[in-house]
């Protein structure tokens, strides 16, 4: 599969603002059942091997996995600040857990978790969030086995089907806008910002 006609200005925006320490925080936007907006910060964890589609991290247990069952759209907003630019994807999104019917995504699963931090896979392990803390109960301390992902450790996938790119330096500014038609194929246009 080609690489998307938006993956190049993404590239370099990665690459021209690897020194910023938030590089691989974005917002992704999902809608609740009830239809109002809900918006959280994640870590991007790369690309799949079709170069489009984006990967993420989330707890199963968390109100991330209804919205998103509910209604799999969603809009992730990533903002690098060296470059001041801005890129809007908005696609489908998709939960992978461990029943998940695809080997390969299972083994993707278990890659990504014994990529993570001793920290981040113990977070995997706490009380529901969301849920009323009970101070009485501590926390799990011991670091679960990075060679086994704990069952509340999910995968999020973006599957992109526009995006926005709006570099806010100069004057006037300058935004692109991409769109994937029916059949997956990519055209992209110059619009105002």
């Amino acid at each position: 599969m080609p690489v998307e006609l938006w993956r190049p200005s993404l590239d370099l925006a990665l690459h021209r603002n690897r020194n910023w320490a938030g590089v691989r925080f974005v917002q992704l936007a999902t809608v609740r059942p009830d239809h109002r907006p809900s918006i959280r910060t994640l870590v991007f964890r790369g690309f799949l091997d079709d170069a489009r589609r984006l990967l993420l991290t989330t707890d199963l247990r968390s109100a991330k996995r209804a919205e998103i069952d509910a209604n799999p759209a969603g809009e992730l907003c990533w903002y690098f600040p060296e470059t001041r630019e801005q890129f809007r994807l908005a696609g489908d999104l998709a939960v992978v857990d461990a029943n998940a019917a695809s080997p390969e995504l299972l083994e993707l699963r278990a890659d990504v978790w014994a990529e993570l931090s001793d920290d981040a896979r113990l977070a995997f392990t706490w009380p529901e969030p969301g849920a009323v803390r009970d101070h009485a109960l501590a926390f799990p301390t011991t670091y679960p086995d990075p060679a086994a992902p704990v069952e509340s450790f999910g995968l999020l996938i973006l599957n992109p089907f526009a995006v926005d790119h709006l570099e806010l330096q100069g004057n006037p500014q300058h935004r692109w806008k991409y769109e994937a038609d029916a059949r997956g194929r990519w055209s992209g246009r110059e619009v105002n910002p």
